[in-house]
């Protein structure tokens, strides 16, 4: 039997039961990838990070209860918590490698913490017959990204009234769909919504602001903005493109730390 140590972390929050919950598993050697899966399924969250240190970095991977994904935001957020606060709390820099998404790094400054993202590539597209019949109401724009789509409505209201039909959105070829409109309080609100990948609705997701922050910086003329995921937990994120790379910052506060035991 061995133990491994587990953090469970709300990201895109200062308060508790907010935010995204994220599992944060930190070990010395990688495990065979069906026991990766198999931890991600019972913790049962919408994202669980395994890392492992190698020298100046940590290798990061991302685990939904049911798939592997090649980018995840708040999880990462997640991750550089427990380093600064559990591993290297004299550092305010922390490198990943991830095998999909090439170079990461999150920067402290006080208690927020920043991610440098690679930008997504965004392409006007119709909007499929699935998405149309999927929604409430009517989306007035369709782009897709590298791994999702982001649709566009009109106001804040649709988006805080959305209600998707999941079994259909689950049929799309893609991560996951993004909603997005104006924000009353914010520069923009969004959603996530991800069946296909195991995840309904998910609550904060820092990857999707990659795509946001392109589309909303074509819209506003502007380079950095405040934004608000309108899930039932609510995330607030701040993000700045750069470049080809979005800098999306966030708090986070622990909710548990301890041991998980699998067998050798």
């Amino acid at each position: 039997m061995r133990a491994l140590k587990l953090y469970q972390v709300d990201a895109f929050s200062d308060l508790l039961f907010s935010g995204n919950p994220a599992a944060v598993c930190v070990l010395d050697k990688w495990l065979p990838d069906k026991i990766l899966q198999n931890i991600a399924s019972e913790n049962n969250l919408s994202e669980t990070a395994f890392l492992v240190s190698k020298e100046f970095s940590y290798e990061i991977r991302w685990f939904t209860p049911t798939i592997e994904v090649e980018l995840c935001g708040h999880a990462t957020l997640a991750s550089a918590f427990v380093i600064f606060n559990f591993y290297t709390p004299a550092s305010d820099t922390i490198h990943f490698d991830s095998k999909f998404s090439g170079k990461l790094s999150v920067q402290k400054f006080g208690d927020k913490l920043t991610l440098n993202f690679p930008a997504d590539t965004l392409a006007k597209a119709e909007i499929p017959t699935i998405l149309k019949d999927a929604f409430n109401h009517q989306p007035k724009e369709c782009f897709q990204g590298n791994c999702d789509i982001l649709l566009v409505f009109d106001n804040e209201e649709q988006i805080s009234g959305m209600s998707p039909n999941f079994h259909e959105l689950a049929k799309l070829d893609a991560r996951g769909i993004i909603i997005t409109a104006p924000g009353k309080e914010a520069d923009f609100v969004s959603r996530f919504f991800a069946p296909q990948s195991g995840i309904n609705e998910d609550p904060v997701t820092g990857s999707a602001h990659t795509s946001l922050a392109v589309y909303w910086s074509k819209m506003l003329n502007k380079k950095s903005f405040k934004a608000i995921q309108l899930s039932s937990r609510k995330g607030f994120i701040e993000c700045e493109l750069s470049g080809d790379r979005v800098l999306i910052s966030g708090k986070a506060v622990l909710y548990l730390n301890g041991e998980i035991y699998i067998n050798d």
